[in-house]
């Protein structure tokens, strides 16, 4: 009898049962019957859909009225906050006849507008079915639409760290939502750092009449922020009131009033003379008005669009009070364009302005205007503006410190490209860029006689309203006076993220006027705004 060889391995595979080998082929054909069973619910899915659309389109221009709406799931919203939305669709309050398109339009809108409350889960699901016909109040046309919607959590805590352009940071947020049914909401936040060292802030949050395009925001903040750059400490307290409102889907506009008490304070032992005469306490009161335009593809890593940002301040005018007096215009934009499609490389080109005019204090515009004071004037360089150059480098200085100028322009331009290997769908690039910019102060453009200063640098003859327009329309001739802008070149790599935007940069000073500040070499910048 011939023995079984020792490497014979099959025979030591354990073989199944008659059960073991049932049940394995059982298991097969279910999940055979399982895959089957859902691609045949796909192939109804798709032809019901199919049907659906053929339906809407065949029906369209048929008339539709809507007899009732139901919003499931909102346990915590109030029924008036809703009934502002839906109820200009209902037919009881709307005599004109609609087509079918049109009324499933409008829920769509309605619906959107739900999104953007912020306070459901997307998406929301809508569904229309035909009321019972055997009510007396019932007609042929008449539509029921129930909309399902799931609420985010009304509290949320947060926090974790931050690292931006010179600085780090460790914050908490708290935020409640829906506070009393319509939509409100409550944020609280903290955070310390390395140049921003403490700062905190608090706000009410409301929509009006139900509109999620119109809203009203009060608020506060306190925050303690060193400013190396100009040898002091500013600590700033105050609150904002807000009217926010959206005149298009691109457009929207804010208005504030605002008031903060700023203390300029710890300054350092070298601080110059300017920084020591404007420092102590000021306390501002202004109105503000932002707009903004913006069609671009992306906020952070935009391929096509444009973008248009003006702000407009003025503070201590009239009524306003306080113990400084401006107007303040600051202008940005951008534009984006694909240069060549299916490779994905493409350019961004950006311009910045601002102007700061002194203006008399109160209701007397007889008065010298009071003069800018450090903590309202402009700064220029850094990683997110003129690249190349150390924040706030560029511009006037007094001794080692930045004291910043009243009239400003910038401009850069950068094409990107696809990261090797990374694919142009994805949000990382390599970019070459150009960027340079002008900071000026306004200069007393009187004779020499009239200038005289006093003690501490002070002018014991201030400039009237002539004497500040002229200097400031001789500041604005400056930055065009037909000398090269300081500016510098270079390439990094760029990535989005949802929240800001990274680079990682090299960068070549190319023109640097005395006393600035460049940075040649390797340098990160992390924000959301960038020129």
């Amino acid at each position: 009898m011939a023995s079984t060889p020792d490497n014979d391995y099959f025979s030591k595979v354990p073989r199944r049962t008659p059960d073991e080998q049932a049940q394995r082929e059982a298991d097969a054909a279910r999940r055979l019957r399982e895959q089957d069973a859902k691609a045949q619910a796909r192939q109804v899915e798709l032809v019901s859909q199919n049907n659906r659309a053929a339906v809407l389109d065949k029906n369209s221009t048929l008339p539709a009225t809507i007899s009732s709406i139901t919003v499931l799931g909102a346990n915590h919203t109030r029924r008036s906050f809703l009934a502002r939305i839906f109820s200009p669709l209902l037919s009881a309050n709307n005599s004109t006849t609609h087509t079918l398109s049109e009324t499933l339009q409008a829920v769509g809108s309605a619906a959107q507008q739900l999104n953007k409350l912020d306070i459901y889960q997307t998406p929301i699901s809508t569904y229309i079915d035909r009321p019972d016909q055997s009510l007396a109040s019932t007609t042929p046309t008449d539509l029921s639409v129930f909309l399902s919607v799931r609420e985010t959590p009304r509290f949320r805590l947060s926090s974790g760290t931050w690292a931006g352009s010179n600085d780090g940071s460790v914050y908490g947020d708290v935020l409640l939502r829906n506070l009393f049914g319509g939509a409100e909401s409550a944020f609280l936040n903290y955070s310390r750092g390395t140049r921003t060292r403490w700062s905190a802030a608090g706000g009410f949050d409301t929509p009006i009449l139900s509109n999620p395009d119109l809203r009203f925001e009060v608020s506060g903040i306190a925050n303690s922020v060193r400013k190396d750059w100009a040898s002091h400490e500013e600590v700033n307290r105050g609150g904002h009131a807000k009217l926010k409102f959206l005149t298009s889907p691109s457009t929207r506009h804010e208005l504030s009033c605002s008031g903060q008490w700023r203390q300029i304070t710890n300054l350092a032992a070298k601080a110059s003379q300017t920084v020591r005469n404007d420092a102590g306490d000021s306390f501002k009161t202004s109105f503000l008005h932002t707009f903004i335009r913006d069609t671009r593809s992306h906020p952070l890593l935009p391929l096509s669009g444009t973008f248009f940002k003006s702000n407009l301040e003025l503070a201590g005018l009239g009524p306003l009070g306080g113990d400084v007096s401006f107007a303040k215009l600051e202008l940005e934009s951008q534009a984006a364009h694909t240069l060549h499609e299916r490779s994905g490389i493409s350019m961004t080109a950006g311009l910045r302005g601002g102007v700061l005019y002194p203006l008399p204090l109160g209701n007397d515009l007889s008065t010298p205007p009071r003069q800018s004071r450090i903590n309202d004037r402009f700064t220029l360089g850094g990683p997110s503006d003129v690249r190349g150059f150390r924040y706030a480098g560029m511009g006037p200085r007094d001794g080692s410190d930045a004291v910043g100028g009243d009239v400003y322009a910038a401009g850069g331009a950068s094409i990107l490209f696809p990261f090797p290997r990374a694919g142009k769908d994805t949000p990382l690039r390599l970019q070459l860029f150009l960027n340079g910019g002008r900071l000026v102060s306004l200069q007393d453009q009187r004779p020499a006689s009239q200038t005289s200063s006093g003690e501490n640098g002070s002018n014991n003859y201030p400039m009237s309203n002539r004497d500040t327009r002229d200097s400031v329309l001789s500041a604005i001739k400056d930055l065009g006076n037909g000398e090269y802008p300081s500016c510098a070149a270079g390439v990094g790599v760029v990535y989005a993220m949802d929240v800001a935007r990274f680079e990682v940069n090299f960068s070549l000073p190319l023109v640097i006027r005395k006393g600035e500040e460049a940075r040649k070499g390797i340098g990160l910048g992390i924000g959301i705004s960038f020129l």
